[in-house]
């Protein structure tokens, strides 16, 4: 049974994860911040992203009610492309998107975002004793609740990387298709050792993604250097 207390107990142990991790990301634009209420216009967006996206990934377990690296991917191409059209409706299409560094900022934002709620979705079946939200698509397991909000950092964030690489270049295009299909390869890869390769698959998920994170925060050095064209 939901009651009051187990909706905050969830929206705790979701929501405020996610803030810590928006706060660690954050201080890496300490030099110039973007504003406030688009950054909180962007996290609400990518918040907002889970349910719409539940729908479809619902579609997607329909087309294959059994699990498969196919299914995977479908579910992580939906998964990207929320998170992403939560990152442009939020700050990327605004007047403040106007560095290199702005665009990681603001993907990174929509991540955790969609973090927030769906690790508040993962909570609330334990607190009832119910199953998870989708479990047959959904990864089971606390590995699972650490891991993927780290996935969707990572994974978004390298489409971030190639949207800042890319901000002062005439043909973005071709940087955005090679960054959300990095991206989407990385959260199939991710989900794939989890779901079929057990315990070595586990490990092996969590040292790339902790690789990751070492990469993204290499990134924001780099795309701090990045100039205008002449």
């Amino acid at each position: 049974m939901i009651t009051p207390e187990t909706i905050i107990y969830a929206l705790m142990g979701g929501i405020l994860p996610a803030l810590v991790w928006l706060l660690f990301w954050l201080r890496e634009d300490y030099r110039h911040p973007e504003p406030r209420r688009l950054l909180l216009k962007t996290f609400l967006f990518g918040m907002l992203a889970v349910l719409l996206v539940i729908p479809f990934q619902k579609g997607v377990q329909a087309f294959s009610p059994t699990l498969t690296v196919g299914a995977l991917f479908a579910w992580a191409l939906l998964e990207e492309l929320f998170k992403l059209g939560a990152a442009y409706f939020g700050g990327l299409h605004s007047q403040e998107d106007n560095e290199p560094l702005d665009p990681l900022i603001y993907i990174i934002t929509a991540a955790l975002g969609f973090v927030a709620v769906e690790n508040t979705m993962f909570l609330i079946g334990p607190l009832i004793g119910e199953n998870q939200i989708l479990e047959s698509f959904v990864i089971t397991g606390n590995l699972r609740f650490v891991g993927a909000s780290l996935l969707h950092v990572v994974s978004s964030g390298v489409i971030g990387v190639y949207l800042s690489i890319s901000f002062y270049k005439a043909r973005r295009s071709t940087y955005i298709i090679f960054g959300f299909l990095a991206a989407i390869l990385i959260h199939t890869a991710f989900n794939t050792l989890i779901v079929f390769y057990g315990g070595v698959g586990m490990l092996l998920a969590f040292i790339g993604i902790w690789c990751g994170v070492v990469s993204l925060l290499l990134a924001f050095e780099r795309i701090k250097l990045v100039a205008p064209e002449v």
